[in-house]
């Protein structure tokens, strides 16, 4: 398979819609090629109408979720409010799902909180629904999850396909994500800790060959590979690439200087050095699609990129 061209995405930062507006403009001038918020209840305010936001103050820049926590949206209600901002925005929205593990946002919807295989079984079916309803399909579905008769939007999304990323860990969820799911995203973490916030890190070159290799292997033979995803995890420009990768493996419990060095989940050195060390993954995993969330830093970058 040939490679995919790179593509560089900007989680937004903005703490209101005005700010995601200017964050996304900008973005736009400095070539990134979509713009993306994350969906954290009593945080942040709503995903999607940051998005609008962001589509009204832009011409080019695709317009995600990074990600959508499936288990506090319902599939058609979420369908109907995701094809009406594709079209507010001219077909510039790409859909990102992913299972939740932030117990207090679930405690904040009076959600109960499953296990993880539970939500994960849930994102499956989820994302099933969900790419019936943007494709313009009728859904009949039934299962202890979702009882849904009859249900389809007003009309299919503005792209002819609208994507879905999903995101996370796990043999079963990346399976199912490698053989449904336009984009995968891998996360680099592992278990969530005692804060329910932070996690222990999975970067090791062993695990991501794991990763991938489920993925591939769960694509079907007449259908398009997905496109695979990663979040920087930090972005740091410098000229000693070794003491920034002792420093991180330093503070970060699980990753090894060497892991810090290879790993697409960070990005530390000089433009060029970050530029190379993303080709690499590139060719050795097929990972194509890199989220940061350092515009003015990781500008130069997307040069290099665009000219290997």
């Amino acid at each position: 398979m040939s490679e995919r061209p790179f593509r560089v995405g900007l989680q937004l930062r903005a703490s209101d819609p005005a700010e995601a507006a200017e964050e996304a403009q900008r973005a736009e001038e400095l070539g990134f090629d979509i713009v993306l918020v994350a969906d954290h209840v009593g945080s942040d305010h709503s995903p999607l109408l940051m998005l609008a936001a962001a589509a009204h103050a832009t011409q080019r820049v695709r317009l995600g979720t990074y990600v959508l926590n499936c288990c506090l949206h319902h599939p058609v209600m979420l369908a109907r409010d995701v094809v009406t901002l594709d079209h507010l925005s001219g077909g510039r929205v790409e859909l990102g799902l992913g299972a939740g593990h932030t117990p207090a946002e679930f405690a904040a919807t009076g959600v109960p909180m499953q296990p993880a295989r539970q939500r994960k079984e849930r994102l499956a079916e989820f994302v099933e629904i969900m790419r019936t309803l943007l494709d313009g399909g009728t859904v009949d579905h039934n299962s202890d999850r979702f009882d849904l008769a009859v249900a389809a939007n007003v009309t299919r999304s503005r792209q002819e396909r609208l994507p879905i990323l999903v995101g996370g860990s796990g043999e079963a969820l990346l399976s199912h994500a490698g053989s449904h799911a336009d984009i995968v995203g891998f996360t680099g973490l592992g278990t969530t800790l005692a804060d329910g916030h932070h996690h222990s890190v999975r970067m090791s070159d062993d695990v991501m060959d794991a990763e991938v290799a489920v993925v591939r292997k769960a694509t079907r033979s007449d259908s398009v590979e997905a496109e695979l995803n990663v979040l920087v995890q930090v972005v740091d420009v410098t000229d000693d690439r070794a003491s920034a990768a002792k420093a991180l493996a330093g503070e970060i419990e699980g990753l090894t200087e060497v892991d810090a060095l290879t790993t697409p989940f960070l990005a530390l050195g000089t433009h060029d050095e970050i530029a190379g060390q993303l080709r690499v993954a590139r060719e050795r995993w097929g990972i194509n699609y890199f989220v940061v969330r350092d515009a003015e830093g990781f500008a130069p970058v997307i040069e290099l990129l665009r000219s290997l």
